[in-house]
């Protein structure tokens, strides 16, 4: 089977990839068919020489039945060499570590909260039968008002 991928090249922490058109059973770095491209993923995503591709080669050899590895469609997708895939099955892998560890711990705590709505709605309902004999308590709680009121005039005598 051909596949369409990356051949690492370059030094020690300093990769430069090839895209290459290979059996799939050969070696990642060893035979292939042709060299249909490059990548450098040290430079940064807006410069033309990141990525370079011979798009004709690339457009015959994906007719011959090549299929590119998920890194590979990719970087064809973003040339709009082929259709771009669809999103790998793990989606909160590009968010920091610290923010995965809050969203894991975000749901235990909200799972209590969720609890919660459920056991306040008796609770709503007997609210307004209580709410009731508030509304008859302004009447008693106007002495407790004139009781400051007392209070203000001692101090505006001093």
């Amino acid at each position: 089977m051909l596949k369409l991928r990356l051949s690492r090249g370059g030094t020690k922490k300093r990769p430069v990839y090839k895209v290459v058109v290979a059996d799939s059973r050969f070696a990642r770095d060893g035979r292939f068919i042709e060299k249909v491209g490059f990548f450098n993923p040290l430079l940064p995503k807006d410069k033309k020489e990141r990525v370079g591709l011979e798009a004709e080669r690339i457009k015959y050899w994906l007719g011959q039945g090549a299929q590119p590895t998920t890194r590979v469609a990719r970087i064809l997708g973003e040339n709009e060499l082929m259709p771009m895939p669809a999103n790998g099955n793990n989606p909160k892998k590009a968010v920091p570590k610290k923010e995965r560890n809050k969203e894991a711990e975000a749901p235990k705590e909200a799972a209590p909260a969720a609890e919660a709505p459920k056991e306040a709605a008796p609770a709503a309902e007997a609210a307004p039968a209580a709410e009731a004999p508030k509304e008859e308590a302004p009447a008693a709680e106007a002495p407790k008002e004139e009781a400051p009121a007392a209070e203000a005039p001692k101090e505006e005598q001093k």
